[in-house]
């Protein structure tokens, strides 16, 4: 199959994880519409808090992951699960990226690797570690289309991880996130193309956008980008849904043009 479609949803995820269900029923729904194959989630799309408690509550529930399970085979589809929280012990969490199959079964999953533990101003900093633990493996999901190799959001600063990921294969990248307005209208689509443009790789760029229950304020502007650099399609501000065809065959020409995949060992 040398080609098919992907959907990136662009979420304002809160508190309410009903609510966060509700809302995203309704654009898995318009993405499968569109003929989707493969759906794309943002980070911290099950709920987005700061509270351990929420946190712990969420977990045990376990509402959202059941209503994905269903939903991916309500609408037989691949769905990129941005992130979810998981619990790692000792009063910690994941930050997990799942891939989930038309069958409603994981097939793959991903630990952030990267914690956002940043101070962007006086006003304004992150401490992710505070309750996240960070994951050591790096990971690639076969689909049917290729490999694709999971990240999330702050792992985009590390380029060194997706030639790691391109070296296992990958075609595609997942960068999910919930970027910060601040750094978002600097860096996003920089730093996107960047690892879209270096490795020869699709990259699929699932967006939290807008102001949030915990306060944090995100920048949006979900981003698919082919292995040339081009963006494809991009979301605004708001929640929305964006689409666009992929054409393998980009992979091979813009790896012929370019050959800096030809060597992985770094000699300076």
């Amino acid at each position: 199959m040398s080609k098919f479609i992907v959907s990136c949803i662009q979420t304002n995820t809160s508190t309410n994880i009903q609510n966060n269900i509700t809302n995203l029923e309704i654009l898995i729904k318009k993405a499968k519409e569109r003929k989707s194959n493969l759906v794309c989630l943002p980070e911290c799309v099950g709920i987005m808090s700061s509270s351990k408690n929420e946190l712990e509550e969420f977990c045990k529930k376990n509402l959202f992951l059941n209503f994905i399970y269903e939903v991916a085979k309500k609408f037989k589809i691949f769905i990129m699960v941005g992130s979810t929280v998981v619990k790692a012990g000792k009063g910690k969490f994941y930050n997990r990226s799942l891939i989930i199959n038309p069958k409603g079964k994981q097939i793959c999953y991903y630990n952030k690797i990267n914690l956002f533990d940043v101070i962007i101003s006086k006003k304004e900093k992150y401490s992710e570690s505070n309750l996240y633990k960070a994951g050591t493996k790096v990971k690639v999901a076969n689909l049917p289309w290729g490999k694709i190799g999971l990240t999330v959001c702050y792992d985009v600063r590390f380029p060194n991880l997706y030639k790691n990921l391109a070296k296992k294969g990958s075609i595609f990248f997942s960068i999910p996130a919930a970027f910060t307005k601040v750094t978002g209208k600097d860096h996003w689509h920089c730093l996107i193309k960047s690892r879209a443009i270096e490795n020869g790789c699709f990259v699929f760029a699932p967006a939290q956008c807008g102001k949030h229950d915990d306060g944090r304020e995100t920048f949006g502007h979900s981003l698919i980008v082919d292995p040339w650099g081009k963006v494809m399609a991009e979301g605004k501000n708001e929640p929305c849904v964006i689409t666009a065809e992929i054409n393998l065959s980009l992979v091979e020409e813009s790896r012929k043009k370019i050959p800096a995949m030809t060597d992985y060992n770094l000699k300076y």
